[in-house]
């Protein structure tokens, strides 16, 4: 039976998972099909397609050369940063990939091992992540520039039999080296002897010449035997991914072999609308989940064109830049951060560069990352005129929790919402008692077990820590963290991490939803609700926004302005007095707002700043303007 609906598309994949999924695995190109979907006897710890057998990459490559598409593009790689773009089509990839796995082989890499990849956005980033999964082998990619004390956290959970780097990355203002800083993180793991290989960039003061042992590539490349795919399980883990903002012991997220592929490739084809030929940009970095699923993996299982890009979407060298990509490449679908968005609205509010390209070849947006608040949504729309899609997922989850499926079908765009689950997860709002709320209420969004394929299976080495980070709060279910409700339509709306449900003299409140609401000034580029300590109410909302480019309006003026607009459509229960405008908000790179760290700033705890924030001086910029207490506008 093929289906052609959303609602049947769904409510197939929960009352008949086993048919539905292997119905999709019948996208991939299997060694040994798989012949059952779901193996539930070591339940919670479900695992995919447990008879299947086959290799990631060659179903990202391989396949697509022995179909005939071997001349396509598969792989373009724009750095604004160099004024570089190359071209790789998908039998140059796979000999490239082949040879990579070939000199990783030959030094004593094979099925199982786990390789952590250091790298920049060049492709022999996805050259290593592909010719890994082409061993059978287990990556783990850390994001190029972590500080050593926390690639060496990474190196001593995942205790990979290789590291690979590049000499450094390149920002717009700076060049990071790399190599003394996995030297460090090798001595701060004890793991001096991994070997490591390097790719070396023009530019940079470190080589491997001052490292006895350490490996060149392009020599390695040279003299390497081309490797062969390696079959291995489905449930054979492809790679462990470390979850952004961690402290202390670091979580690795491990996805699987078959359900990653199987729910990627049906990701491409039913959320995205991608298939063969056509070309998607996911303006993110390999470092991310974001990055695994698309930039890498997903438009290569579906036989697209992917964009790797090394740059910023303002400053290098305008606000122009992502459209200058598009209209180069003929880009088809865009994937990018919210954040990204507000950077290039704060440079350029009315769009004025856009017009210099020829940006017709797009077809759709799609952001994810964090909550895609309503004012850039409408901007956003007006500027392109096509749909914006947001969508909301995480690094466990791997794919779209919740999406507009444009390629099943093209639901009502509602703004503010990543609009309704996708198959197979079985999402639910819950109080804090487990009880189900009713249409309209905020709660905890939950997701019923089993999870469909392509989110994790655990954390590494750590079953343990994985049922009680994730499936103990909750009876049956996968807590997300976050909250959020459900409208008459089924629509989700995400307000935020739990933790940032405030209590304001008793009443439970969201700084998402207030969030919401002071993004509709024309003044505000973006903002920051959070909750700080208040001895007679228990907690009070302070605001904090960053203007946009150009505008000049007095801080008191602002702060009666948008007290006004959460007193209009929140009520003064809100009791939503403080506002303070900042140059900046702290982020991590992955575009979420660090607004715990923000509040025990501003409460006088102890913090840390988290390994994974952008710019750790916007930190110290905000210390005085937190720490006093803003001004009340009230």
């Amino acid at each position: 039976m093929v289906t052609n609906s959303y609602m049947d598309s769904y409510r197939r994949s929960v009352e008949q998972p086993e048919d539905f999924w292997l119905e999709a695995a019948q996208k991939i190109s299997w060694t040994s099909p798989p012949h059952s979907a779901l193996d539930s006897s070591r339940a919670p710890l479900y695992r995919w397609f447990p008879d299947g057998i086959l290799n990631t990459s060659y179903n990202a490559l391989d396949r697509h050369v022995a179909e005939g598409r071997g001349g396509q593009d598969a792989l373009i790689y724009d750095s604004a940063m160099l004024g570089t773009q190359l071209r790789y089509t998908y039998a140059e990839l796979k000999d490239l990939v082949a040879r990579f796995a070939g000199a990783l082989r030959a030094n004593g890499v094979g099925k199982g091992d786990r390789v952590v990849i250091y790298m920049p956005m060049i492709p022999e980033a996805a050259i290593a992540m592909l010719a890994t999964a082409r061993l059978g082998a287990v990556h783990s990619v850390v994001f190029g520039g972590f500080a050593p004390k926390e690639l060496a956290a990474r190196i001593r959970d995942a205790e990979p039999a290789m590291v690979v780097t590049a000499s450094g990355g390149i920002e717009p203002l700076r060049r990071i080296e790399y190599l003394p800083a996995v030297a460090e993180a090798l001595r701060l793991a004890d793991s001096p002897d991994i070997p490591v290989l390097v790719k070396a960039r023009e530019g940079f003061t470190a080589t491997t010449a001052d490292h006895a042992g350490w490996l060149d590539w392009d020599k390695s490349m040279a003299t390497s035997v081309p490797a062969t795919p390696v079959d291995v399980q489905a449930t054979d883990p492809l790679y462990i991914l470390y979850t952004s903002g961690t402290t202390g012991t670091p979580k690795g997220v491990v996805r699987d072999n078959g359900g990653h592929a199987v729910a990627l490739r049906w990701t491409l084809e039913n959320i995205y609308d991608v298939g063969p030929g056509d070309v998607m940009w996911t303006a993110s970095d390999v470092g991310w989940v974001v990055g695994h699923s698309y930039i890498v993996y997903g438009p290569l299982l579906a036989g697209a064109t992917t964009v790797m890009y090394e740059g910023k979407p303002v400053g290098t060298p305008d606000a122009g830049a992502f459209w200058r990509v598009i209209q180069d490449h003929r880009v088809n679908v865009l994937f990018t951060a919210p954040t990204a968005l507000r950077a290039i609205r704060k440079a350029d509010p009315e769009a004025e560069l856009l017009r210099h390209y020829d940006v017709s070849s797009l077809r759709t947006l799609f952001t994810a990352g964090e909550r895609l608040d309503t004012d850039t949504f409408h901007w956003a729309s007006r500027i392109l005129g096509v749909p914006v899609v947001d969508h909301w997922w995480q690094t466990e989850t791997g794919w779209a929790i919740c999406a507009n499926p444009r390629g099943l079908e093209k639901l009502p765009i509602k703004a503010g919402s990543p609009t309704v689950p996708m198959p197979g997860f079985r999402l639910r709002i819950l109080d804090g008692a487990g009880t189900e709320v009713e249409s309209g209420a905020e709660g905890n969004i939950v997701l019923g077990l089993p999870l469909p394929p392509g989110t994790l299976t655990t954390l590494w080495g750590n079953d343990e820590r994985y049922m009680s980070s994730y499936l103990q709060a909750f009876e049956d279910c996968y807590a997300t963290g976050d909250s959020g409700y459900r409208d008459a339509d089924g629509y989700l709306f995400v307000m935020g991490r739990t933790d940032d449900i405030i209590n304001v003299a008793g009443h439970r409140l969201s700084t998402g939803a207030m969030e919401q609401v002071i993004g509709q000034h024309p003044a505000v580029a973006e903002c920051a609700v959070i909750g700080l300590a208040d001895p007679l109410k228990g907690q009070r909302p302070s605001g904090y926004v960053v203007l946009k480019s150009g505008v000049d309006i007095p801080e008191d003026v602002l702060a009666k302005d948008l007290v006004a607009l959460v007193r209009r459509d929140i009520g003064a229960v809100a009791d939503f007095k403080h506002v303070t405008v900042v140059d900046a908000l702290p982020k991590t790179r992955s575009g979420k707002i660090l607004r715990k760290t923000m509040r025990q700033i501003a409460d006088g705890e102890e913090y840390a700043v988290p390994s994974t924030i952008e710019d750790p001086g916007v930190i110290e910029q905000l210390l005085g303007a937190l720490r006093p207490g803003p001004a009340d506008a009230g």
